[in-house]
């Protein structure tokens, strides 16, 4: 089993720039994908990007395409992610994901980590 583990979330104001990051420990290897969703308060939780630790190209939900990037460092079984140009609407508590199969972790049926809020003032 592989626990993630997020942080990098915080206060920041509209326009800023952040970057998340989540360690997976445990029965980890280069052949799992890992991803990021998000869920709003009172809201449902979305995904957002992805991206297999082997390589291959990256997923983006439309909503965050060209602001936000994910990235890997495979060394470290760490994904990142790298927010640009945020909005209120970013506001979220961000959950990193895993699974062998990346289409799996895009529906959202991976483990989860704990979550990490980001807070966006206007």
């Amino acid at each position: 089993q592989v626990q993630l583990t997020e942080s990098g979330g915080g206060l920041v104001q509209a326009g800023d720039s952040l970057t998340l990051s989540c360690v997976a420990s445990g029965r980890t290897n280069s052949q799992y994908a890992m991803g990021w969703f998000r869920q709003p308060q009172g809201k449902t939780r979305d995904f957002v990007a992805a991206m297999h630790m082997s390589g291959g190209s990256p997923t983006y939900a439309d909503s965050v395409k060209g602001r936000f990037t994910i990235s890997r460092d495979k060394e470290k079984h760490t994904i990142y992610l790298h927010m640009n140009a945020l909005k209120p609407e970013d506001a979220a508590v961000y959950y990193c994901t895993a699974d062998p199969r990346l289409t799996t972790v895009e529906k959202g049926f991976g483990v989860w980590g704990q979550g990490t809020q980001v807070t966006v003032s206007s």
